[in-house]
């Protein structure tokens, strides 16, 4: 059995694509995932499966959120090594200054790291801090500067429905969760 993480797009904002938790986590038992629990009202699920296939995760997760909830919600699908993989390549500023926004950009296949960067522009670097590892951007900025760096406009972007966002401290109770 090998433990994923689930990162839902898009529920539980200002009131649209209401999801409850525990109803998605006995969804998600309901499908065949084990040792399933949530974390926030984000849409965060960890679940431990038998398959290794990342598209038939996704496909099965998508699929149990359109019948149960009636939604068309785009999810995300990480095994929790990979992402304990790609924390520790993430910079060294990334999570560590306080009055800073700390994000972690996950792709929604089958969007790259390079169309993000296509569609949103070049980092404005007096406002904010972006690298990338893997299939996750990690972008930092200012709180008071937040609204000139060119990255706090992804919201408006042409990929905007194609990636699914994550503060630090999420990702790591996370990975604290997958017990890494």
């Amino acid at each position: 059995m090998k433990k994923y993480i689930a990162l839902l797009r898009g529920i539980n904002v200002s009131g649209k694509n209401k999801v409850a938790m525990p109803v998605l986590k006995n969804a998600f038992e309901e499908i065949g995932f084990s040792e399933v629990s949530t974390y926030i009202n984000s849409g965060n699920v960890l679940f431990s499966s038998e398959s290794e296939d990342k598209s038939e995760l996704i496909l099965k997760c998508e699929a149990v959120i359109s019948e149960r909830f009636d939604l068309t919600i785009p999810v995300a699908v990480m095994a929790v090594e990979d992402l304990v993989e790609t924390v520790k390549h993430a910079p060294d500023w990334w999570g560590q200054e306080k009055e800073t926004i700390h994000y972690a950009i996950f792709m929604i296949a089958p969007i790259t790291v390079s169309d993000v960067f296509a569609a949103v522009g070049e980092p404005k670097m007096e406002y904010e801090r972006i690298a990338h590892y893997g299939e996750v951007i990690f972008w930092s900025a200012p709180r008071k500067t937040f609204n000139k760096a060119r990255w706090s406009k992804i919201a408006s972007s042409s990929v905007n429905n194609h990636v699914t966002i994550r503060n630090a401290n999420t990702v790591n109770k996370l990975l604290t969760m997958g017990h890494y």
